[in-house]
Order: C-alpha cells, then structure tokens, then sequence
C-alpha cells in the first residue's frame, strides 16, 4: 500500500480515469507570458511506478525522452503489435516510470494571481507533485495538461516539483501508433500566471465573406464573476462589437448566471485577404477582458485567417474553389530528440514540403506539436488534425469498450478545444486504426455540436462504405484503395462524399511506384481530390554501431546526405535489443532521417507543378495554371533546349498572366536546329522573389516536352580485331573484370520482400541461376553466343550476338523467358569494370534516381554524377540507383579514358559499386563494402517499383511478361 493519493488510485491501469485536478483545454496561448522550466532535472527511473523513489538521481533534459539520455530503457519499435501480451486495460508488471524533480522560484510579483503549470506531453501517464503534495494527473501523451498552482506555491518562494511519468499503461493500449515507443517529457513545460478574472477561452469564427465572430468564456478563479467585467477586441486596428442580440437571447433564455461569461463579439472586414494553402493571408487578432474600471485583466493575441471549409455533393470546397489535396503523413519525429522537436525544425519540414508541392498534413496519428500549426497558419498547408486514439493490437475491444468511452471524447475534444482557431486545420479525425464503435461516435457527436463549420473524417467508419451517410465520416478516406476502385466508385453514380485517402502511397524504402499515374486518374476524375502520402520521415535513430545504443546530442555535421558518418548508422526495429519489433517498416518516409529528400520529391514536385506544358499543334505550346488561388505573377521561367548532341540552349520565358485554371497559347521559344536529333524542352519554373518558404529563385517545377523523336540507333559491322571470347562464350574486354551475363534479379525492395515477390523469385532461383554455354558460333570477326541458365521453374535460353563496330563491339541480346517465370524483376544484362572509373555521364533521365512508373520527376537531359553517389541510401540497402530513359552513358577516370555505352533505344541502367547480392545480404550501409569497380546493369526491361510493402503493387503495364525480350547495346573504349 501506499499513502501517495494518487498512487492509490493506480491510475495507469484505469481507463476511466483520464485525468484528475487537470484545467479544461483552452485555445487562450499562454505560451508567451510563460517562464519556462525546461532545462536539465533530476531524474531516475523506477523498475514500477510503485517502486520506492531512493537518492540515486542523475541528469536529465527537459523536453525529452529517457529512452535517448542514456538509460537503460532504449526505443522500441512496434507498428501493430503492443510490446507485451496482456489485454487491455492492463499493463505489464515491469514498467519503467522516470521520476523528474527540480526547484523553481515562483516569481514575487505574482502575488494574488492565478498559477498554473502547464506540461506539454508526457508519455503516457503523469502525476504531479509540488513539495510532495499531490497536484494531478493526466493521460494522453500528445497533448499539454495544466494544472493550477495557486493554492501549493507561494509567490517569491522556491518550490519543489516532481513529475512522475509511467511509461505503459491503459493508455498506451489506444496509442498504439506505427512509431517508436519512447518515456519521458517530450514537450515543453511552462509555468504562467494571470489575474484571478480570465479569459478561459476564446472561439473564432472567421469567413471568407470577412465576417467575425469572436465567443469568449470568462471565469474568476475565485467562482463568481465580478460586477461590471466586459471585454473588448481588435482586428488589425478595426475594433470589434458587443453582438448586443446574443446578449438578449442569453438573457431571455436564462443562460446567464454568476459563474458564466459567454460574451460574442463580431465585426465585418472589407475587402477582406482570404486564407488559402496558396494565400495564407492572416489577420492579428486581440482580445481584452476589462475589469470594471476598465483597466485590462486578460489579454489574448493569435493571428487568424477568413475561409469557409465546405462539402458540395461529392466535393471538399475551400473559399468555395474545389481543391486537391496533395498530402503528407507527418510524425513529430527528430533522428536525435525522438519526439521533441523545435520550432526551426518543424519549420524546415513545412518548408521542405512546400518545396516539394505538398499543401496538406495529416497529424499522424496525433495532435502534433501546437507550434506546427502556427506555422501551417503561416506558411500555408491543410491540416486534418488528428485526434491521439489509435488501439490497433486491440482495435475492435477497444471501439465499443465503455471503459475506454471517456478517453475517446476527451481526447477528441480537447484535441478541437486547442486547434479550433486555425484556418490550417479544415478536417477534424477521430483517430487512426481503432475499429469502429460507440466510442467513435460518442466523440463525433460531441466535436459536430461544438464545431459544424468543418467536416470529420474517420477511416475506421468510412471503411464500411464510402457513400454511408449514416456513418461518423463526412469524407471517404480509405486506406491504400486500389486505385481502379476509387475510379470506379467516382464513376458509379453512387458516390455522396469527397473521397481522399488518408494514407495512398506508402515510402518504404525504394517506393511510391505509380505516383503519376495515380494523379493522372485524380485530375481526371470528378469526385477524387487526393491524398496523403506515408509518411514523411524515416525515423531512424542514430545510433553508435560499437555501443548499439542511441547517439545522442551530436554536431551537425555528424550525418547527412542521407548517410550516417563511420561509426554510426540509422536505426530500425531490432537495433536496440527488442525481441518484438517491425523492422524496417519504421523506414517509409519520403525524407530520410536527417531530412535529406528522396528521390520520390522530385517525382511529386513535378505531379504536383502549378505551371504545366502541353504541345499546340506542332506549332506552339500551351501553358496551363494549374493552381486553385493564385496567379503566376509570383513565378519566373527559364526556357531550355537540351539537344541529343549535348548541346543545351537556353532562354528567359515570359509566364503569361493566367488566373487559376486558365490555360494560353505561346510560340515555341527556339527553332530546333537541323539534323541535332531528339529535342527536349523543359520550363524551369523559379520563384520570382522571396517567399515565406523559398527564396528568391528556387525551383519550383521543370515541366517538359519531347519536340523531336530520336532516330533509330543503328551500327554498321566493320572489319577489324574479332571480338573475343573465352571458352564459354563470355566476353573478353580489357576494361571489363564481369563479362556482360543475363540478370533477372534484383536485390529486393521492401515492397518486394513485404509484397512476397522476393520470395517468388527466391524459389524460382532467380538469385543464383547457373548458365551453361550451349553453342558459340563465329562468324567473320563476330560471334554468336546461345547459354542456357538453370532456373527452378524451368531452363531460360540467352542468346548473345556480338558485333564489330567502328570503335567498339555491338552487343546485341535476347532472352525467351518461359510462361512459368511471369512477374521477374528485370530482364537484362549485368556487367563489372576495371577499378579507377569514378564518374557517370549519361544523357537520358536524371539527376536523380528514377524507374519505370516513378521516373515523372527526372526529366530527360544530359547528367554526371560520382559513381559513389549513385546509389541511394535507403535506410535497409535494396534495389536503387537506376536510371531510367538513359540513351548513353560513359564512365571515366580521371584522365578520361573509360568506355561508353549507346543504347538501342531508352532503356533502364544502373551503375554502382555493389552486386545486387551485397545489397540484399546487408541490413544496414554500415555492413557494404564497396567493390573497386562498377557493377553496371542495362535493363531491356525492369519492373515497377509499386508500393506493397503496405498497399497495391505496381500497376500491371510495369510488370515483366514472359516471352521474348530483346535489346542492344555498343561498348566503346574511350
């Protein structure tokens, strides 16, 4: 037993208690009158939060998790399975609780107000003490709990506080979130005061018509109001109104008493700057309560943005403009901080993303940091804010658990009570992967009472089916639809409501297949408006690879690019010791761990471009304004012409004056040059100033067009040195250490482990088949080789022809792929070469890596890179690095001799220093040993990337068929 109260109560075991002496949420921000406490404490952690707290204190910092400051409870990562096999609401036995303590002075002149203590998040109970007097408790680990003080502190004398957090509990059963598991203060805690008569809270209602209304919730701390308080506001110097009619309805209807203020202000803006993702225009906006003698005894200041947030049939308008929603799962994530990130960091994300095209976050699968909704307000994005419910393991227990029925409600409501004032936030979800139950709708009904002006989105509900009017979603928001499916449910004449994907293309590893093609469909379709991409980090944790354990603060120049400097590496699921884990399936953002961008931004930045390019009858081009808001005035262009010849023209482009959705004709900028091949012109599209996100002369998007189609390449046999070979026909070059040999397997993609292809094609033999030399045959200087590779599922016949070319040898390449190997990952030829060949220069697409259905974002020009950055890190090694559309392509030393490579036609190449056997065998780039030469792959044919590590695969017009392929190619020394 114990004689602490709130021990007593055992409160990480009862969901029913969600919280005790705890102050209703309030969108008042406190945040700058505040004097903050974070720092180092003292801290030590307790096998059980019943275990007796002893002397043994060591430092910790304030906000932040135990699991990276050196304990000994390190992260854990989980993605649907809870760590432990109980049921809920229990929780285990062994149950690490951190006990953080510190002194603070309580300020002199704050004697006679009201103090309160505000702790941002804490995971996942806290209790609280304040010289060993209990003062409360709260669940809920994403959002801030505050308490007042004003009865336990004594102004201008220091205090003790003790904030003890338990780390598994009731709570954590419907936190069971695809993240790492981590304890501790992750937010930051704050001590304010205000006068005894206070602004409790305060509500806006601002519309795209410029009308305001502004509710305010009074309340004294001593209980009943004061005679003769009123309050008075402000927006941008225009002063707000009495609404004198509430007053009398309040009054007639007897809803005014001694206890309650509910004064409503309101006001009308001319010519009022409407809030959009592309115009987040936002207004001050101040409110005053007043004593009765007029001087001020509560002050709140925010900025606020005017938009309407409707659902028109079938369709989600902003401002009454139909919009698309191009979307990003986010976490509050840092590769060194867990779940702690400051301001700047969370401003570099929003800047990333909006670089990139994105417009809207979904808070997975919780309210985020409240700083990142100020800065959605500012910098523009659509915000669906998401309440911290998701009982995965436990789902279906859990929905319709009325233990567990006030956790839901509180959680979704004080989730609106803070975020309710943001012209960011135009969704309100209910949680993530929690069934659907009682709870749910419990939750609904109260968040549409108090808020009607935006609609509720819940997958869990939509999932039984997207035009049910009856069920808690305003909006269709499945998870990973088949893209057919949307298409055919837009099309059915059924759809009722605006159907968005709250997750539709998911980032693990080298993915997102079919980006395109899928926003290809969406601007096609009436009743699609998009998605949200999963997610946009990889959370690996750096970790030092000798100690294994989590590195820590560290200097910035420690990792980046993706890649962790010697000695440290990322860390996934099973990296820190836990015996029940999910790998790498952390690893699926679009952006690695130290926030570097993957390949698949690029891809989006042009899906998404707000300038488009469409050829006009051979003699023009049409230039399309894609946005929903704004003009191209703030945009600049560059002409440019890239000749297969290697020469690139270049020119200023005037952007016509397009208002959104308008389209103009405009002359071609250059006359193509006679006899130069195949043509490509691209618009690099710049800022033309500076913007909150993007300096002056960023890139925006590269939108291009294939003016000229490339002749047919074709070699004419020559005399000369006969091509040699050894004696089972393999080609015997100088500058090749690997003759070119058949390849038909890559190493895997997490899609392809996960989508069990990898598997398919482990059991056919595709990484290890055997070739036999059936016939070599001579003829002149040339020879003709058949072989034959030994598969599982049946023999595979390759037959090679080589050629004297002028300079070089043409290779020509065939291989009759059997019925029984339908769906390879890649049927072509793979080759090694002698050391010293550092640089690739290729003219085809790039700079970045791109395949078959995600190469939108590379366009067509002429690109070198060192051969050592090619391969792209992803955070498990796998399949990367290609090229796709490449025509040519040379590797060279540094005294430019090398070889050259011209391609038949387009086709997909990769160059890098590891065999695809090094890649698969690794489970981390700590682990690769690069090979002094290339490994160069050219591919007559390679399958799609899709995205099946969680969601559809790859389209079926980029797999691999059976049949014959066939491709050629010409190596020249240089």
């Amino acid at each position: 037993m114990t004689d602490d109260p709130l021990l007593a109560l055992r409160p990480w075991e009862s969901p029913e208690v969600t919280s005790w002496g705890r102050l209703p949420m309030s969108a008042v921000d406190r945040r700058a009158q505040a004097l903050s406490l974070d720092g180092d404490w003292r801290f030590q952690l307790l096998p059980a939060p019943t275990a007796a707290v002893g002397d043994d204190w060591t430092p910790a910092r304030v906000p932040g998790a135990w699991t990276l400051q050196g304990t000994d409870d390190l992260p854990w990562y989980t993605n649907v399975r809870m760590p432990w096999p109980d049921f809920p609401p229990a929780s285990p036995a062994a149950n690490p609780t951190g006990v953080y303590e510190r002194e603070f002075d309580v300020p002199a002149e704050w004697a006679g107000r009201r103090i309160v203590l505000q702790v941002g998040a804490a995971e996942s109970v806290l209790l609280v003490h304040v010289d060993g007097r209990p003062a409360g408790i709260s669940k809920d680990s994403h959002l801030a709990a505050e308490f007042d003080l004003s009865d336990v502190v004594r102004p201008g004398v220091s205090a003790t506080l003790r904030l003890t957090v338990v780390k598994w509990s009731d709570a954590t059963h419907i936190e069971d979130q695809d993240q790492w598991w981590h304890g501790g203060i992750t937010r930051s805690v704050l001590l304010y005061a205000t006068d005894p008569l206070h602004l409790a809270d305060v509500t806006v209602r601002a519309a795209a018509s410029g009308e305001l209304r502004v509710d305010c919730r009074v309340r004294d701390a001593g209980g009943a109001l004061p005679e003769g308080w009123y309050v008075s506001g402000e927006i941008d110097g225009q002063l707000l109104v009495q609404d004198a009619e509430f007053d009398r309805f309040n009054a007639a209807d007897d809803r005014v008493s001694d206890f309650l203020g509910e004064p409503r202000m309101c006001a009308r803006v001319p010519g009022v700057r409407t809030w959009t993702a592309e115009t987040p225009e936002l207004y001050g906006l101040t409110v005053r309560l007043h004593r009765a003698d007029g001087t001020v005894a509560d002050t709140s200041y925010r900025r606020i943005g005017f938009r309407d947030v409707e659902i028109v049939g079938r369709d989600l308008l902003v401002n009454g403009e139909r919009i698309y929603v191009r979307g990003v799962n986010r976490h509050d994530f840092h590769p060194l901080t867990g779940r702690t990130v400051s301001r700047n960091d969370m401003r570099a994300d929003l800047v990333l993303l909006k670089r990139f095209g994105f417009n809207a976050i979904r808070t997975a699968h919780y309210p985020n940091d409240p700083t990142l909704y100020d800065l959605a307000d500012e910098l523009g994005f659509y915000v669906v804010d998401e309440a911290d419910i998701e009982s995965h393991d436990h789902a279906h227990e859990i929905a319709d658990d009325p233990r567990y029925l006030n956790a839901f409600v509180d959680r979704v409501s004080r989730m609106v009570l803070r975020d309710k004032n943001h012209p960011s936030v135009i969704i309100w979800s209910l949680g993530n992967e929690s069934d659907y139950g009682a709870n749910h709708d419990a939750a609904a009904g109260w968040l549409r009472r108090h808020d009607p002006t935006r609609p509720l989105q819940y997958e869990g509900a939509a999932k039984l089916g997207w035009a049910d009017p009856a069920v808690a979603s305003d909006i269709a928001c499945p998870m990973y639809a088949p893209l057919e499916d949307c298409v055919a449910h837009a099309l059915s004449g059924e759809q009722t409501k605006p159907l968005i994907q709250c997750e539709y293309s998911h980032a693990m590893g080298n993915s997102n297949g079919t980006l395109a093609d899928h926003w290809a469909a969406i601007e096609s379709t009436p009743g699609l408006q998009g998605g949200f991409i999963w997610e946009f980090w990889d959370h690996g944790i750096l970790q030092c690879v000798n100690s294994g354990r989590p590195v820590g603060r560290v200097g910035a120049g420690l990792y980046d690019n993706g890649v962790a400097a010697p000695g440290l590496r990322w860390a996934y699921g099973g990296d820190f010791g836990e015996t029940i884990h999910d790998g790498a399936f952390i690893a699926d953002g679009v952006v690695f761990p130290d926030r570097t961008p993957k390949p698949v931004m690029y891809e989006h930045r042009e899906i998404a471009a707000p300038v488009r390019l469409e050829a006009f009858r051979h003699e023009g081009l049409v230039v399309a304004n894609h946005q929903c808001f704004r003009g191209l005035d703030w945009l600049a262009g560059t002409w440019e012409l890239a000749l297969a010849d290697g020469r690139v023209l270049t020119a200023p482009a005037e952007l016509p004056d397009l208002r959104p959705g308008e389209t103009a004709a405009v002359p071609l900028p250059f006359e193509l040059p006679a006899d130069s091949g195949e043509a490509w012109l691209t618009l690099r599209v710049t800022t033309a100033g500076d913007e909150p996100w993007a300096p002056h002369g960023t890139e925006i998007c590269t939108p291009q067009l294939l003016l000229r189609a490339a002749p047919e390449v074709r070699e004419t046999p020559v005399s000369g040195p006969r091509v040699q070979v050894d004696g089972d026909g393999l080609l015997i070059h100088p500058l090749l250490t690997s003759a070119p040999a058949l390849s038909l397997w890559r190493a895997p993609t997490d899609n392809d482990e996960l989508g069990g292809m990898a598997a398919r094609w482990r059991e056919w033999g595709l990484d290890s088949l055997v070739r036999k030399a059936v016939d070599v045959r001579r003829d002149g200087g040339g020879v003709t080789v058949l072989a034959e590779y030994a598969g599982n599922a049946g023999v595979i016949r390759h037959e090679q022809v080589f050629t004297p070319v002028q300079g070089g040898i043409r290779v020509e390449e065939s291989v009759d792929l059997p019925d029984a190997y339908a769906d390879v990952a890649r049927v072509g030829s793979v080759f090694e070469t002698v050391s010293g060949l550092d640089l690739l220069e290729w003219y085809g697409q790039g700079p970045w890596e791109s395949y078959p259905d995600r190469a939108a974002g590379a366009p067509v020009g002429h690109h070198s890179a060192p051969v050592d950055s090619l391969l792209t890190p992803y955070l498990r090694p796998q399949e990367s690095g290609g090229r796709h559309g490449v025509r040519r392509f040379r590797l060279s030393a540094p005294d430019a001799s090398g070889l050259s490579v011209v391609l038949d036609r387009p086709r997909q190449v990769s160059v890098t220093r590891f065999r695809a056997d090094d890649l698969a065998a690794a489970t981390h780039h700590d682990q690769l040993k690069p090979r002094p030469g290339c490994v160069v792959h050219i591919d007559a044919a390679h399958r799609g990337l899709g995205t099946a590590s969680c969601g559809p695969d790859t389209f079926p017009s980029y797999l691999l068929q059976p049949g014959t392929h066939r491709w050629a190619w010409t190596l020249r020394a240089l």
